[in-house]
């Protein structure tokens, strides 16, 4: 993570909040000290998303993503292989991965009680604190992509009876007390959120994805966050744009801080939303890990690093994550 995050100095890999759930052992203070170190003592300036203040010193706006995978995962990554933990008992099918070829599999979780849920929203709210104890300048909430705040959210994986599931103001419960806490601990102007309430990721898709959208949005204007990043309709699956007759347009029209769009867009697509007003700004994932200096090729015009799917999460061996040629190694 460490190279990867100086070569492009954006939003950070996401890092599990606590041991039950995780796929990143980044939870403890010490975990984000050890992580964000080498930016601090080495800071890169090759097109990546670096600014100088009027002094001329480097300001390495740096953030970094909370979640909790929920039942997307499996045992063999959990702590005594115990049962990951999510909104509801019912499991998650295999899913093919992004090579075509191989299968990930996934344990059976278990029900979250009620008298639990609190802990795991302390938990967000201690990992946020300590992500700022460790010099991140904020904290994106991960609520979208079938991990654990979406399974709670969306009604087809939520089948709980209390006051975390049936109504949509109860699915969406969690993720409000995940976002308050946090607000609360590190301030609302270092907190965004990654929503994607059109997604169907993880088979976690709901009935009536604009007015989930619409609440979500319209609640967290109440606690002034900096901004919430939203997924394109258009990405009703993981890395698959297609089309689709609804628009993020009322959400924008609803949300009073930074409206930040996702999914499918390239450099035309994303000045022309920005023009239009669609948006604040643009995110972009699979572009930015082929082009770590993506911001100075867009600058340029330059021609763009094509992407490598069958490198996408792998692990072993690593690569496609920064082996990719910066601009002045192309000439």
């Amino acid at each position: 993570m460490q190279p990867y995050a100086q070569q492009r100095l954006a939003c950070s890999r996401s890092v599990g909040r606590n041991q039950t759930g995780k796929c990143f052992r980044l939870f403890t203070a010490n975990g984000f000290n050890y992580a964000l170190q080498p930016l601090k003592n080495d800071p890169p300036d090759k097109g990546g998303i670096v600014q100088r203040d009027n002094n001329n010193f480097l300001c390495l706006h740096l953030r970094t993503s909370a979640f909790l995978m929920g039942r997307s995962i499996c045992a063999d990554f959990q702590p005594n292989r115990q049962a990951p933990i999510s909104c509801t008992d019912k499991p998650l099918m295999a899913l093919v991965r992004a090579n075509g070829v191989d299968a990930a599999r996934f344990s059976p979780p278990r029900r979250l009680r009620t008298d639990e849920i609190p802990q795991i929203v302390n938990d967000f709210r201690v990992a946020a604190r300590n992500a700022i104890e460790a010099g991140f300048d904020g904290v994106e909430i991960h609520g979208a992509h079938g991990y654990l705040i979406d399974q709670f959210m969306k009604d087809q994986v939520n089948d709980r009876t209390d006051q975390y599931g049936g109504s949509l103001e109860n699915r969406c419960r969690f993720a409000l007390e995940i976002v308050e806490a946090i607000c609360n601990e590190i301030g609302a102007d270092k907190v965004g959120i990654r929503l994607s309430p059109f997604a169907d990721c993880m088979e976690s898709g709901d009935s009536n994805p604009e007015a989930l959208g619409l609440y979500m949005v319209k609640s967290l204007n109440k606690y002034r966050i900096l901004y919430c990043l939203m997924v394109e309709p258009r990405m009703i699956k993981v890395g698959e744009k297609c089309e689709s007759p609804h628009s993020l347009l009322p959400m924008r029209k609803a949300f009073n801080g930074t409206f930040i769009v996702s999914g499918g867009y390239d450099r035309e697509d994303g000045n022309k939303a920005v023009a239009e007003n669609r948006a604040d700004l643009v995110a972009y994932g699979r572009l930015f890990l082929a082009n770590p200096d993506l911001p100075r090729r867009f600058e340029l015009d330059a021609p763009l690093n094509q992407y490598n799917r069958d490198t996408f999460y792998t692990p072993y061996p690593v690569v496609g994550y920064t082996d990719y040629p910066f601009l002045e190694t192309t000439a």
